[in-house]
């Protein structure tokens, strides 16, 4: 008999867990799931059973059997990552302005046993510990760092976070910080702030591009200046090249006039003929007195051209005066002989220019 009443409980039992298999399990009033003896966990999830009133174990996701009566599920934790919106809260920044800011809050549930048992509800205390490790944070910076250093600022909060929410079992995986509000005569001063900054900006970079500018016209005046005494100094070196040429050139032609002259004076009646230049000369220059200016310098006798001309002769002749004491007797008397044939010379000259 006692083996007929264990026949049937078997057959109730695998009846049960056939039924169990063709419908999801039955959640209590509660929302969690009845034991029906024979229980499938869905994935990313984790069934914390009480035997007894008495933490037994975590369901695994599959194929589970329990025990009638006997064990509970008292707790369903999720393992996926969970959105948590943090509701906008007022926060005072180091400068005295007050803020409203509001954020998301990004975590999961590393350990099913210390999130149903460490806390009461871990999502309001993840979300109370956020709002205030992020009034902690925002009175550690000024209203101009909260808008620059935003990044950090989320990264201090998720760090809190995780050292206060590890015995919760929670990790905390990101926090970004939504929308933040502040007093409009704030806002106001702010842009203010703004516009005076790309003011100055501009002011700068143009008063940086007329310094440039004249910079660059310095610059291009001094090479202007540099390259023009250059180009001077180049000239003067070229024209006084030019004029020592034209210097050396005549002092050659002069030598070599000299040269050819003082030939000719060497010849035959070489005397008479220097005698009848300086006539000609003569008489060349007084027919040009007082055609240039009123001012003029006259001989004591303008018209004796005789004597003008033995005057010269005698200078010449001084010049070409032989040093040597023994030979000025033969010179003495050659040259008197010169000298009268040379004023015959000029005699003649002179008769035939005043019949001409």
């Amino acid at each position: 008999m006692l083996a007929r009443a264990a026949r049937g409980t078997g057959a109730l039992l695998l009846k049960g867990s056939v039924q169990a298999c063709a419908r999801a399990p039955r959640r209590a009033s509660s929302g969690l799931p009845r034991n029906t003896v024979v229980l499938f966990v869905p994935q990313q999830e984790a069934w914390v059973v009480e035997r007894m009133g008495r933490f037994h174990r975590i369901l695994e996701p599959g194929l589970n059997i329990l025990i009638p009566v006997l064990d509970r599920i008292r707790y369903v934790q999720s393992l996926k990552e969970i959105v948590i919106n943090v509701p906008e809260q007022s926060a005072v920044t180091l400068d005295n302005v007050t803020l409203q800011i509001d954020g998301v809050l990004y975590l999961r549930i590393m350990d099913p046993y210390k999130a149903s048992y460490g806390v009461e509800d871990p999502e309001y205390a993840v979300t109370q510990l956020a709002q205030t490790t992020m009034r902690s944070e925002l009175g550690k910076l000024s209203l101009d760092k909260v808008f620059r250093e935003r990044e950090s600022l989320n990264a201090s909060i998720v760090d809190a976070i995780n050292q206060a929410a590890d015995c919760w079992g929670i990790r905390c995986l990101r926090y970004e910080i939504k929308d933040i509000h502040v007093p409009p005569r704030v806002k106001e001063s702010m842009q203010m702030q703004v516009e005076a900054e790309r003011r100055k900006r501009a002011t700068v970079l143009e008063s940086e591009g007329t310094r440039e500018s004249a910079i660059n016209v310095a610059e291009g005046k001094k090479q202007a200046q540099i390259l023009a005494s250059e180009a001077e100094k180049a000239e003067q070196i070229n024209q006084a090249a030019g004029e020592a040429s034209a210097v050396l050139a005549k002092a050659k032609a002069k030598a070599e006039a000299i040269r050819i002259l003082a030939a000719a004076l060497t010849q035959h009646n070489g005397d008479a003929a220097a005698s009848l230049t300086v006539a000609e000369q003569y008489v060349s220059a007084f027919s040009k007195l007082a055609k240039d200016s009123n001012t003029i310098l006259l001989p004591s006798n303008p018209g004796d051209v005789t004597s003008m001309v033995a005057q010269a002769m005698g200078v010449y002749g001084a010049l070409t005066k032989a040093p040597v004491p023994e030979a000025q007797d033969s010179v003495s008397s050659r040259s008197g002989r010169d000298v009268r044939s040379t004023d015959s010379s000029l005699d003649e000259e002179l008769d035939r220019v005043k019949l001409s």
